[in-house]
């Protein structure tokens, strides 16, 4: 990409990808003189592998719940001021085919590409110069601006936006080089951690599950969240605590769990606690097991195989505690009503504890990052340092699964465009 011939500039975006391009293209067509700077070889990776290469670039039910954060409330300003609308509007202005599939969640027809090459437009329509791959070194304020010492040569900006994103998927090029700079300045940060990551269990207590990997199925998964954490529903701080429950598949692998059930409960879940799975949810298996046994002359393992995965059948049955003997081989008939009850009492409610998360290599996003207590929620400005902002992932704004953390990556950007002045 072309360098420019000037060193000083109303803003320097840094951090070439979804937030950073669009604070960058708002600004830009505002008339303002924007740098846009990225240490990476090839443009906006993150996106290009998202969704499967076709990107879920927003979800049309987003709201301030879908999202986790010591403060709650801070992002429902620029959520209410650009919206999942607005952005279908651009990508309809840019003719690229959309479809939407589960749960809200919208995908390019074609590729991800097309976001990136119409971002990329955006920021050309707007005037902005590129420095990639360009390293910012350092920077330093003083004497009414900011002074960035980069791999390219010194440069000049009243004021700079931190849009480098999160820890999550470092083989990309992800760093805490946000985090690092909102220390610079005095400012906190809300312990970071991978979310949006598969769970994983300790090797011993996981061995008659890993057996299983690949099986896939439907659950109800539930963890207990402290009054008044984490999302804008939480209610008020110091009540009782409350569960965070999803309705998704889940998916068991060699190492523990995933899927969209894990990956969105995983955002909640702190270490040491247990999740709580609803194997068989919205049915009353009980009730269907005990009907089944009425006349019947079929085995447990057997009609159990008929509502469940028939290798989680199998295995669950296996390692059930009820007899010496194995209960998947019973048939139903003999088996008492009362340990067909607690059959399906525990497949309702299986609780475990994992010992840990899959870290940022199989994370999709980061959760925590610069406490937005010190930031303007209407502008994302540092409220102790007038000029330096942070949007996107960089703060502590984490959203669920399905398209949410772009929407806030678009919402946060433009917020921030629409508030840098010229110099």
């Amino acid at each position: 990409m072309s360098r420019p011939a000037e060193a000083s500039f109303d803003v320097a975006v840094i951090g070439a990808g979804a937030a950073g391009m669009m604070a960058a293209a708002v600004a830009g067509q505002r008339g303002l003189r924007v740098v846009l700077i990225d240490h990476a070889q090839r443009l906006a990776e993150k996106i290009r592998i998202s969704g499967g290469g076709r990107c879920n670039f927003t979800n049309i039910g987003t709201g301030p719940a879908n999202f986790l954060s010591q403060n709650p409330d801070f992002c429902r300003s620029a959520l209410a001021a650009y919206t999942p609308r607005d952005f279908i509007e651009l990508v309809e202005r840019h003719g690229i085919a959309w479809h939407e599939k589960h749960k809200g969640q919208l995908f390019c027809d074609d590729s991800s590409a097309d976001i990136v090459n119409m971002l990329k437009k955006e920021c050309d329509a707007g005037g902005v110069a590129w420095r990639m791959p360009c390293k910012v070194e350092s920077i330093d304020l003083g004497g009414g601006g900011f002074s960035l010492k980069t791999s390219q040569g010194t440069l000049q900006a009243g004021q700079v936006v931190l849009a480098t994103g999160g820890m999550a998927i470092p083989q990309l090029g992800a760093t805490d080089y946000a985090l690092n700079i909102a220390r610079q300045f005095g400012l906190k940060v809300v312990e970071p951690r991978p979310a949006l990551v598969p769970l994983t269990f300790d090797a011993p207590s996981w061995q008659d599950f890993a057996v299983l990997s690949g099986v896939a199925l439907e659950v109800q998964v539930k963890v207990s969240v402290p009054a008044g954490a984490g999302s804008a529903k939480g209610g008020k701080r110091g009540g009782k605590p409350r569960e965070q429950a999803f309705l998704e598949d889940l998916l068991f692998t060699h190492r523990g769990l995933s899927g969209p059930a894990i990956l969105q409960i995983s955002s909640y879940w702190n270490p040491g606690e247990a999740i709580r799975l609803d194997l068989a949810p919205q049915q009353d298996l009980a009730q269907a097991l005990l009907q089944a046994k009425q006349g019947g002359r079929q085995q447990l393992g057997t009609v159990l195989a008929g509502l469940w995965p028939k290798r989680l059948a199998e295995q669950w049955l296996a390692h059930e505690d009820f007899s010496a003997s194995d209960l998947g081989s019973h048939r139903l008939a003999d088996v008492p009503d009362r340990v067909l009850r607690l059959l399906a009492e525990r497949i309702h409610d299986w609780s475990l504890v994992p010992s840990g998360t899959a870290g940022y290599k199989k994370a999709e996003v980061m959760r925590g990052g610069v406490d937005t207590r010190g930031i303007d929620q209407k502008t994302m400005q540092a409220k102790s340092v007038p000029g330096l902002y942070f949007v996107g992932e960089a703060v502590d704004v984490t959203g669920w699964l399905g398209g949410y953390n772009f929407q806030w990556a678009w919402a946060s950007g433009v917020a921030c465009g629409r508030a840098l002045s010229a110099g």
